[in-house]
């Protein structure tokens, strides 16, 4: 495995030739409120999902222009806007879209960089790669268009291109069938759509009355103090703190290595085995109190696992999250099989009568996810999100635009067997993380310890 340890620098900023303009449909679309589902109304997906293309040619950019318009005829809701629904209040606030036509942002754009300069330094994003992406002059959340790209050419006749989607409308699968339909269009003008959309989101309306008939611990349940730390107070403490991106990448032959640690004691996934050593190395190297409950929660995809199945096309949030827990004291002394175990305990009771249960429970607004002493983790493998090509070939790099304190599992670009982790830490913390992740298949840290003075405290 390798950790990316290289400083990214600064780049340039981006010249604007012209403001950016809206693109919409090139037929006419229904104009309607569309319902967004339980699962597309959280707290916690009010945000958009920002991918980052780095391209060795660039492409027409009027082409792309005309694509995405067509595309967004098929895509209609994109071109929308999000509103508050007439039942909402300041307290709890239920979303919809208003289908009303409006475009997507389209910002083009050009920097005093080639692609060389950005492959040398790509390891991981810092924040100067915000640049890439037009940022929207907007009051709130609502007034950001569902869809923001901006395409930057690079000097040396490269591209890249970013996007914004928002992720109360899509999923990574969702955001990956969108642009993956964008690329056909493009590359192949006069093709059918690779998968036609389905937009209702109906199928995963609550029931009423709601049915609440299991215990959700994804969600906060506002424990008290444990063993005197608060339950609250590491994740205020890391959103508090100056983070650096830190960036692993296993390939096939280290991700079997660590799996022959699992197996045969217990059968395992890739991600199993990944999620439990990463779970693992990230509650090591923070050092917290034995005591301490901690999570890992991580996304799983429902569309097969209720009942109907999702309608092939859905591109809304079909995908619950997982929630392994513990102490500390119960993760660091065990070996990776008691993790695994943990992890796939977690996603074998996600079945319909469950889902359906936590749907309605999200009926109350007020819920929240549980992101005190967790570790969430979101699989952008195997959506074939790496592979975007809009008729120039695939891209040279992809990935987020920036990196957060959530765990991303990246593909590898021509390299489907390997995977990337990408988090954001504060650099003390991020050392010993890296630490942990690449010296754990070699060093058995079962009976680590650290001095009391070397804990963390908040």
């Amino acid at each position: 495995m390798t950790a990316d340890t290289k400083k990214s620098p600064e780049i340039p900023d981006c010249y604007y030739p012209n403001s950016p303009l809206l693109i919409t449909p090139d037929l006419p679309t229904p104009k309607h409120s569309l319902y967004l589902s339980n699962l597309d109304d959280q707290n916690f997906l009010r945000f958009s999902i920002k991918y980052l293309y780095l391209y060795e040619k660039g492409i027409c950019i009027e082409n792309l222009k005309q694509s995405l318009s067509k595309i967004l005829t098929e895509y209609y809701p994109l071109a929308g806007r999000l509103r508050a629904t007439d039942e909402s209040d300041d307290q709890c606030q239920k979303l919809e879209v208003d289908c009303n036509g409006e475009g997507a942002l389209f910002a083009e754009a050009f920097i005093d960089l080639s692609v060389s300069d950005f492959l040398e330094f790509s390891g991981k994003p810092n924040n100067s790669w915000r640049k890439l992406l037009y940022k929207v002059d907007a009051l709130s959340f609502l007034d950001v268009p569902p869809l923001v790209v901006q395409v930057t050419n690079l000097m040396c006749g490269g591209m890249i291109l970013c996007t914004a989607i928002n992720h109360c409308l899509c999923d990574g699968i969702g955001t990956s069938q969108f642009l993956n339909a964008w690329a056909h269009v493009t590359s192949k003008p006069n093709s059918e759509p690779l998968v036609k959309s389905f937009h209702s989101r109906h199928v995963l309306k609550p029931r009423c009355p709601p049915q609440i008939t299991f215990t959700h611990s994804v969600f906060a349940n506002f424990t008290p103090e444990i063993g005197g730390i608060s339950h609250f107070a590491l994740n205020k403490y890391l959103q508090s703190q100056p983070l650096v991106a830190t960036s692993i990448t296993f390939n096939p032959s280290q991700i079997l290595t660590l799996k022959r640690k699992i197996i045969p004691s217990k059968k395992c996934t890739t991600f199993e085995a990944l999620a439990s050593h990463t779970w693992q190395a990230w509650v090591r190297s923070l050092n917290l109190s034995q005591l301490l409950i901690v999570k890992l929660l991580f996304s799983v995809n429902i569309r097969k696992r209720v009942k109907p199945e999702l309608p092939q096309g859905y591109y809304g949030n079909g995908f619950v999250l997982g929630c392994a827990e513990t102490t500390v004291k119960d993760l660091v002394t065990n070996n990776l099989c008691h993790g695994v175990k943990l992890v796939q305990q977690a996603k074998s009771c996600l079945n319909d009568d469950y889902i359906r249960s936590m749907v309605d429970l999200l009926e109350d607004k007020k819920i929240k996810t549980d992101l005190s002493a967790t570790l969430v983790i979101s699989q952008w493998s195997r959506f074939g999100i790496e592979d975007l090509d809009f008729g120039s070939g695939k891209p040279l790099q992809m990935g987020p635009v920036a990196s957060d304190i959530y765990c991303l599992f990246l593909p590898v670009v021509n390299d489907p067997e390997s995977m990337r982790v990408l988090v954001s830490l504060p650099p003390k913390i991020a050392e010993k993380f890296e630490f942990y992740m690449t010296q754990f298949l070699d060093c058995d840290h079962s009976n680590d310890h650290h001095d009391e003075e070397d804990r963390i405290t908040y």
